[in-house]
């Protein structure tokens, strides 16, 4: 019998399945009609969240793309807008939802490469009331930032959005699919760092299992009571109420108990497959958590390495930047690392 081609799958850290212990969780998960709120394992996911980030109640949903909708439905009317980047997944790649399903505006400012906004960009979208204008209601910023590069937002910048959003009388939603990459990576530099402190001041958060937590699916919103209650109300109407969901809540649940195990082995592999592109010959951004951007030598185009590593089961993408993605997850071992680095080496050889 034919052993199946080992298959190097670094398009996205969303191709992550659940390990043993996960799926064991969500076989012997205690679960209930959550409509009805009678879901114990939804219940403690949505409490155990909300406790890390300091927020009040949290609410389980099926997808990051969800968690970012139903936060900016329940902040804004229609008619009203979201001062955000022009590089976030927001903006980005949510299929404009939050125009088209909300009536919400959105304005875009640029992101910096670090992931950041400039805090006079956000400021001259701040308009004067005026009949004539898009009343700015919520700043949304993302932590880590996807298309930049999985830079991380630390505390000091968003101490200073707090601020802005304060003083304006606005919202402050935190996209944070991958906040926990954000925080092991600030974590780093700063041993005294607490998740909390990533979102102190935020009115919601957005936090993703599906993509490096190794989870099927869902994100858990976190805020204030009343934020919940409302977003409740725009989860039922996006279709995102469901019923017996702690067979996948339980596997998040799990997720939580090995987080830092499981993004910390991530971002120390990201580092290893840095350096090893660096060696021979690829241009490569310096990584800062699970997130790794690189350029091919000459005469190779992205778009033409990717295939040509596809042809030899190195799974990549072209990112929105033109460069090339890798993100290494949990089905990539550090022997991963070293045979893919062999291949592309390979690949380069062709044209020397």
């Amino acid at each position: 019998m034919k052993r199946a081609l080992k298959i190097f799958d670094l398009r996205s850290d969303t191709v992550t399945k659940p390990n043993a212990k996960m799926l064991q969780a969500m076989f012997n998960a205690e679960v209930g009609d959550d409509v009805y709120g009678e879901d114990p394992t939804v219940n403690r996911l949505q409490k155990k969240c909300a406790e890390i980030f300091g927020m009040e109640a949290g609410l389980f949903v099926a997808s990051g793309t969800m968690g970012n909708l139903v936060s900016l439905l329940t902040h804004c009317k229609r008619g009203e807008s979201v001062i955000l980047g022009d590089r976030s997944h927001i903006n980005v790649y949510e299929q404009g939802g939050i125009s088209a399903l909300g009536g919400i505006f959105p304005t875009p400012v640029p992101n910096q490469e670090d992931g950041t906004l400039r805090t006079s960009d956000i400021l001259s979208k701040i308009l004067k009331e005026n009949i004539h204008f898009s009343r700015p209601k919520v700043i949304a910023i993302e932590n880590t930032h996807n298309i930049c590069g999985g830079k991380a937002l630390n505390v000091d910048y968003i101490r200073e959005i707090v601020r802005i959003k304060e003083e304006n009388k606005l919202k402050l939603h935190i996209d944070g699919a991958r906040i926990f990459n954000a925080y092991y990576a600030l974590k780093e530099t700063n041993n005294r760092l607490d998740p909390k402190d990533l979102t102190r001041g935020a009115d919601s958060v957005n936090i993703c299992f599906s993509k490096g937590l190794c989870c099927p699916i869902g994100s858990v919103i976190v805020g204030s009571e009343s934020f919940i209650q409302e977003a409740l109300r725009n989860r039922k109407i996006v279709g995102g109420a469901m019923r017996q969901v702690g067979h996948v809540a339980a596997a998040a649940l799990e997720a939580l108990d090995s987080v830092e195990e499981i993004i910390t082995s991530d971002h120390l592999k990201t580092k290893k497959l840095y350096k090893g592109l660096k060696e021979i010959g690829c241009d490569v951004d310096a990584p800062t958590s699970n997130i790794l951007l690189f350029t091919p030598p000459k005469p190779f185009l992205p778009s033409q390495f990717v295939t040509l590593m596809k042809e030899r089961n190195v799974l990549g993408s072209v990112a929105y930047t033109n460069k090339i993605r890798f993100i290494p997850n949990s089905g990539t071992s550090n022997e991963d690392i070293n045979e893919l680095l062999e291949i592309i080496k390979q690949i380069i050889k062709t044209k020397a």
